[in-house]
């Protein structure tokens, strides 16, 4: 007999089969003496949709909703529908006596795997792979590792209660918005409070009021040093007069040392990466955005094998893994940028400290870190070098020394006024060496620290000092400030609130934010995130619960109790079409207005409503307000190779009742571009007349052609 495995995408497949010597390939599985390796495509398998329970529900409507079936329906994709058939067909060969389930090792790779046994009503024995990285290494002692399929029951509810929730939630809330404001209007169980959150920061924004004030400085020649009233002072002074006063006093001044403190400090290494910590530096650093990390990632952990399990929420190494650690440096060694240090640290022991090694800090997966594997930075690409380079120096850090320098504070009096001055030596690196000219940036974003401008002493390099020291004072000045807003959320720092609040999980949050980008109730303004017009409205439309974290982090707690086969999933369910019902009726019953913030002057020709601008992918769309009418059109026509026989400009692309044509904007000359030639230059009436009849004309065109008819009568 052999064993169905189950891979999550073709290219872990191929790896797997390769491994295990399954050498004949086919259409949709490899096939060897043992094993037949096949694949999912992503989810070949989903709930059913409204209209599979009952025709009505195509049609959407207030007076249907809300839509609560007791037991949720499973359906095949169509667009993966070969696939699962052919995976389908291999579950009813006589010769398959075990199914081994190798997708991602996680709640949603659990959930693809079990809907589609499901389906499919497979009642023979089931076996789980569980491993955290791709190398050839870790597939063989997977398997030879295999746990028994029921032991992740647990793990496969928590799956389908996210699942189902997200639908009654998303689905009903989402068809009450959108039927009772006619527009398309998103909500959904961790989106809506994320969004929440931006609403929350923009009001604090808008809502703000500057204020001046003034701060000193005294200029001690080598060194600078800054008024305050008191030690714990922030050092603004609200009054200029007060300011021009303090300067007054302390002009020609000479100060003295009144307290002189040298201590050493240290600052061990940042811990190893989880997922939601690498999109947070990769965001800060490289200006990545979360989904990208999540996607460059992936491709190095399935297609290059040279990091660990990505979809983490573990910063720390299970015991197990400490004999693992040098061959991981020996790899790294093997690539010059990090060779000098791998090699160092090889010389030594690599001490798995309770910093790095904590079994009661690793859940499903440990934190992400290098493989064994052999590295070609050559074959990455500048994406997936400088995401690589970021797990290696983290990596690398972990075994270092931590960073010890010298900080001497000191407080100068001059004048009855107290002045405060800090400076800091290196003495030590450590785990900093790891960065090199790169210095590594705090882990607390500083989005989170509210106003920032409090400004403290710089560090700066002091002189040789001793208490009761006279040390004139060359100038001393204020400086007009103003106090600032919170900054707007960065990906980095929203990152930051959901892992905060609880909202989704470290594989889930960069596919929210995508999804608030793509429905347009979000934007990007540079690096930093903020609502749309649209988003406004939405958050102000949605009921309040629906809004706060506290009740999606809830949620999300109790999933993981499902998981961990501690909670009910019954009674949470329970729970969820409750609120459904509930939230859908408050929506019925409500009041407000909507209003599409981004309507234009245009005219829908089709049923006359105004038109609204939306951003796609494809560039700028002009969409009916009306969604049931569905009128859309780019907003600017695209620009053809075909150059105007006048002007020899690029002709735009427009779309008639006869076709596709193209219109010079300079000219107005057009053509058909299936090669027939429309009227151009001086044309008779009945030539323009015709050809009229025959394609519908917008914009320059149809007023060159009114002008001209008019002209003719």
């Amino acid at each position: 007999m052999k064993a169905l495995v189950l891979a999550e995408k073709p290219s872990v497949a191929k790896e797997i089969a390769r491994v295990l010597g399954c050498s004949s390939k086919h259409k949709s599985h490899y096939e060897g003496q043992n094993y037949i390796v096949t694949w999912a495509l992503g989810h070949l398998v989903t709930l059913a949709e409204p209209e599979d329970y009952d025709p009505v529900y195509k049609q959407w409507s207030l007076e249907t909703l809300p839509l609560l079936p007791n037991d949720m329906k499973l359906k095949v994709l169509k667009e993966t529908s070969h696939q699962y058939k052919a995976v389908a067909a291999l579950c009813k060969r006589p010769d398959i006596g075990e199914f081994i389930i190798a997708t991602d090792a996680g709640r949603e790779g659990e959930l693809v795997a079990r809907w589609i046994m499901e389906l499919v009503k497979w009642r023979k024995p089931f076996k789980r792979l569980w491993i955290s990285s791709q190398t050839d290494q870790a597939i063989k002692e997977g398997f030879k590792q295999l746990r028994p399929g029921r032991e992740y029951d647990h793990l496969y509810a928590s799956a389908v209660c996210r699942a189902e929730a997200d639908w009654l939630i998303g689905l009903n809330v989402t068809r009450a918005l959108t039927c009772k404001y006619n527009a398309q209007l998103s909500a959904g169980r961790v989106q809506t409070p994320t969004l929440s959150i931006l609403m929350k920061r923009e009001d604090e924004i808008n809502r703000f009021i500057p204020q001046p004030y003034w701060t000193l400085e005294a200029d001690c020649g080598s060194f600078k040093a800054h008024w305050r009233e008191k030690e714990n002072h922030d050092g603004r002074i609200m009054e200029k007069e007060t300011a021009e006063s303090l300067v007054n006093q302390l002009a020609r001044a000479e100060a003295v040392v009144v307290k002189l403190r040298t201590s050493e400090k240290q600052e061990p290494h940042p811990l190893a990466y989880d997922l939601t910590e690498l999109q947070r530096d990769a965001n800060r650093r490289l200006g990545f955005s979360a989904k990208q990390t999540s996607t460059v990632l992936q491709r190095l952990y399935e297609q290059h094998k040279l990091v660990t399990y990505p979809r983490t929420d573990s910063r720390y190494l299970s015991s197990d893994m400490v004999s693992t650690l040098k061959s991981r440096m020996q790899s790294i060694a093997g690539a010059s940028p990090y060779a000098p240090l791998a090699k160092k640290l090889l010389r030594g022991s690599l001490a798995a400290t309770k910093r790095i090694v904590d079994d009661s800090k690793v859940t499903d997966h440990h934190a992400i870190i290098p493989t064994d594997q052999y590295v070609q930075l050559g074959a990455l690409s500048n994406e997936e070098r400088k995401l690589y380079d970021l797990i290696v120096r983290r990596f690398m850090a972990l075994f270092c020394e931590p960073y010890r320098y010298e900080e001497t504070s000191v407080v100068l009096e001059a004048a009855g006024h107290r002045f405060y001055a800090r400076g800091r030596v290196p003495k030590q690196e450590g785990w900093r060496e790891a960065y090199g000219s790169i210095q590594n940036l705090p882990e607390d974003d500083a989005d989170e620290q509210g106003d920032a401008d409090s400004h403290g002493e710089p560090d700066q390099l002091l002189p040789e000092l001793k208490e009761g020291q006279r040390i004139p004072l060359k100038a001393v000045k204020y400086k007009e400030r103003r106090t600032e807003p919170p900054a707007r959320y960065s990906e980095a720092s929203l990152l930051t609130q959901m892992e905060k609040h609880q909202l989704g999980t470290p594989a889930t949050r960069a596919d929210i934010i995508e999804k608030l980008l793509s429905s347009d109730t979000i934007e990007r303004s540079g690096s930093r995130l903020k609502p749309t017009g649209k988003g406004k409205q939405l958050i102000e439309l949605v009921v309040d619960e629906l809004q706060s974290p506290e009740m999606t982090a809830s949620w999300e707690a109790e999933l993981e109790r499902i998981a961990k086969g501690k909670g009910n999933r019954e009674a949470f369910m329970t729970g969820i079409r409750e609120q459904a019902a509930k939230w859908v009726e408050e929506i019925k019953q409500e009041t407000k207005t909507y209003k599409p913030h981004n309507l234009t002057h245009s005219r829908c020709p089709e049923c006359s409503k105004p038109l609204m601008e939306v951003k796609s992918k494809r560039g700028r769309s002009l969409v009916c307000s009306d969604r049931e009418c569905g009128f859309r059109r780019a907003a600017e026509p695209a620009l053809s190779n075909k150059r105007c026989p006048q002007c020899r400009k690029k002709m735009e692309i427009h779309t008639g009742k006869a076709g596709k044509y193209a219109q010079c904007r300079h000219c107005n000359v057009i053509e058909m571009l299936d090669g027939s030639k429309a009227p151009r230059g001086k044309v008779n009436k009945q030539a323009i007349e015709k050809y009229s009849d025959n394609v519908s004309l917008t914009g320059g065109l149809a007023d060159a052609l009114k002008a001209a008819l008019e002209k003719k009568d």
